[in-house]
């Protein structure tokens, strides 16, 4: 989801609510504490530089229970970070929360609540490294057999 998405999205709520993988809630009464943007320049193993930019939500929750962060305010300090940082609304979100350390996730919606969605670690040079390509799981089911087979009592043996 990017910037974009998530303000036209948060036109037509409520109330904001966040899903973990697990299907648990973040607590409503969680701030936002940073919108920014970050920028990762990196070399992968097969040597090739490459860079990649998100705008960076941080979710936290404090022993304020009585908080709300209501759609309209979670608007404008989209739109305040976008005018002074200069963040692209063509972003891309990656969402924080503290878990056992803190985890990223990427942003989606269903039904009306934002989803964070898990991140998975990847080899983006895996020609260069010699790691083997996927094969194709068949079912043996679905195999076709041979027109030519011999069967039982044919006499082909």
């Amino acid at each position: 989801m990017t910037l974009s998405e998530i303000k036209k999205q948060l036109e037509n709520l409520d109330q904001i609510a966040f899903q973990l993988p697990n299907g648990g809630l973040v607590p409503s009464h969680f701030h936002v504490t940073e919108v920014g943007e970050v920028v990762k320049n990196f070399i992968d193993c097969g040597g090739t530089v490459r860079k990649e930019t998100v705008a960076n939500f941080q979710l936290w929750e404090a022993n304020d229970y009585d908080h709300r962060l209501h759609p309209e305010k979670l608007v404008s300090i989209i739109e305040l970070s976008e005018r002074v940082l200069g963040l692209d609304e063509n972003l891309e979100i990656e969402v924080e929360y503290q878990g056992e350390t803190i985890q990223k996730y990427n942003l989606d919606i269903k039904e009306g609540v934002f989803q964070l969605t898990s991140k998975f670690t990847d080899c983006l040079a895996k020609d260069n490294c010699g790691i083997p390509q996927d094969k194709p799981k068949q079912n043996l089911r679905e195999l076709t057999q041979p027109t030519n087979t011999c069967t039982p009592g044919s006499g082909c043996c």
